[in-house]
């Protein structure tokens, strides 16, 4: 395949229908270069850390590494020329910010299930070679639809005894980790889960029963950040107590604080070794050359919003509405904008056939929707990437449809998750009068 056909600075129209250059990298590849990078990561750790590279997760890494006293190296600011030449090989991935994370087959909130782990934006090179690191807390990142792999490698690349952490990742069955679970905990001399998703209680009780320290916060009240540091045997400084206040406000998509969209697009945007090590200095407060960068990459932004919202639709769905559109974009953003169109939820539909579910104080049934569809998440937030798709023709007409299948799919889910939650609602009401 020619290069250009897949180039990052396509067009903001074509932008936003295909995914970013990631998605037509062979699966073999991607392991390969995962495997790489791990293995120079995980070189005389003393700690690993398997986390969703999204602003929650990474803070989990940097409330981790002060807890071990691991060594800080600040990025400086990028001179005028190197970041002139970033900006012609900056792409995007199919998502906007984070979550991603989406929040999310058992994901937070703003991640995505199909994020490729390691880099939130295309501005790296995706072939690059690893490069050796000096720190004794390696992170691995994850997402929920390869959290297994990460254990796999920490086990076979982690040196033994090595301390294991696994952050804002929840599988949906026990059975897809059990396997590489069990290899890591040979390496591993402890490892622990600290997470905020809906766990099924059967797979929370598998993992504990495998011997990890597994702590599940509640996904309306506290960010993975907030298990962590209330979990860790560290008096840990207000900064970080700052930063995971400021994490929790976006994750959980408070909007409270302003700082909170910051630190999400950052986390995007830059390499995840840069942000943990930025908001280790820094704290929630963004240095000024930080904020110019996000200043730069939000025109962009924005205009992958715009064309996600015009696309926009609302349908009805038993007493709901659901606002439902196509496009590579911030998926926040877009689903705020449909709220205040009235939507009581609303459904992202990505070029790379993912789906971002985001639900109001009216819809709380968003992980039901999307474990309905090969995913999960919360109940105000949730991601998917439903198993329709065999092969690339199906693409190209999921390209060229703007969705329309998965969007059908989605829907379809809604139908039911909301004809279940009726049936539940009634039998419940059935049970008190007698």
């Amino acid at each position: 395949m020619f290069d250009d056909l897949i180039a990052a600075d396509l067009p903001i129209a074509r932008k936003s229908i295909l995914p970013g250059t990631g998605f037509f990298l062979p699966d073999d590849l991607e392991e390969d270069l995962d495997d790489e990078r791990a293995q120079a990561a995980l070189e005389g750790a003393e700690a690993a850390v398997v986390a969703d590279p999204d602003a929650d997760g990474l803070a989990c890494v940097a409330l981790i590494r002060e807890a071990y006293g691991d060594v800080q190296n600040v990025p400086e600011p990028e001179s005028e020329s190197e970041s002139e030449s970033a900006e012609e090989a900056a792409g995007d991935d199919e998502d906007g910010t984070t979550a991603d994370a989406d929040a999310e087959v058992g994901v937070a909130p703003d991640a995505d299930p199909t994020v490729a782990p390691g880099a939130g934006s295309e501005t790296d090179d995706p072939l690059e070679e690893p490069e050796p690191t000096p720190h004794n807390v390696a992170l691995v990142p994850a997402s929920p639809h390869n959290v297994e792999d990460a254990l796999a490698r920490v086990a076979e690349y982690g040196s033994e005894d090595i301390d294991l952490f696994v952050c804002d990742l929840a599988p949906d069955r026990y059975e897809y980790v059990e396997d590489e679970l069990a290899l890591a905990l040979e390496t591993a001399s402890s490892v622990a889960w600290y997470d905020h998703h809906q766990w099924k209680d059967s797979v929370a009780a598998a993992v504990r029963e495998a011997g990890v320290d597994l702590v599940v916060g509640d996904s309306e009240e506290v960010c993975s950040a907030d298990v962590v540091f209330r979990s860790l045997e560290y008096e840990f400084d207000d900064q970080y107590r700052e930063l995971a206040a400021v994490t929790r406000d976006h994750d959980l998509w408070l909007r409270e604080d302003p700082r909170s969209d910051d630190l999400a697009d950052y986390a995007y945007w830059s390499d995840p070794a840069e942000y943990v090590e930025v908001v280790r200095e820094y704290g929630a407060d963004l240095p000024e050359w930080a904020e110019d960068f996000l200043t730069e990459q939000r025109v962009e932004k924005e205009a992958l919003i715009d064309r996600a919202v015009s696309r926009s639709e609302l349908r009805e769905v038993g007493d709901y509405t659901v606002g439902i559109t196509y496009g590579r974009c911030s998926q926040n953003e877009v689903a705020e904008a449909m709220r205040e169109q009235g939507a009581d939820a609303s459904v992202i539909v990505k070029p790379a056939g993912s789906a971002s579910i985001r639900g109001t104080d009216e819809f709380q049934l968003c992980h039901e929707v999307a474990g309905r569809v090969n995913g999960g998440g919360h109940p105000k937030a949730a991601g998917c990437k439903p198993d329709i798709y065999d092969d690339m023709l199906d693409y190209a007409h999921h390209w060229t449809s703007r969705g329309a299948v998965t969007k059908q799919v989605i829907l379809d889910a809604f139908e039911a998750a909301v004809e279940a939650a009726e049936m539940d609602a009634t039998q419940a009401s059935g049970s008190d009068s007698t």
